[in-house]
């Protein structure tokens, strides 16, 4: 999970999940409840900020990706492949 300028309380909720091994990077294996319970947490308290949540799947790239809040880099759907654009 990749965060942007969100609270500092919201990345030190995470942490208690998962291992931040640089600001506002979120690393650690979940299960697919949790993932989405920490997801859903993490979408109600973004306020201004954005997040990025990339995890495995069973997709041609073996993994899928959410986002929320206006970030930085969009990432789009093109014919099932997911590529990162930058503004």
């Amino acid at each position: 999970m990749i965060l942007e300028r969100v609270p500092t309380t919201l990345r030190g909720d995470l942490t208690r999940w998962m291992l931040e091994p640089r600001a506002g990077v979120f690393v650690g294996t979940l299960s697919a409840m949790v993932r989405d319970t920490l997801w859903e947490r993490v979408c109600r308290r973004l306020g201004e900020g954005a997040a990025t949540l990339i995890f495995s799947s069973n997709t041609e790239q073996g993994f899928a990706v959410r986002s929320s809040g206006k970030g930085s880099r969009r990432v789009e759907d093109f014919e099932g492949l997911l590529l990162v654009r930058v503004p």
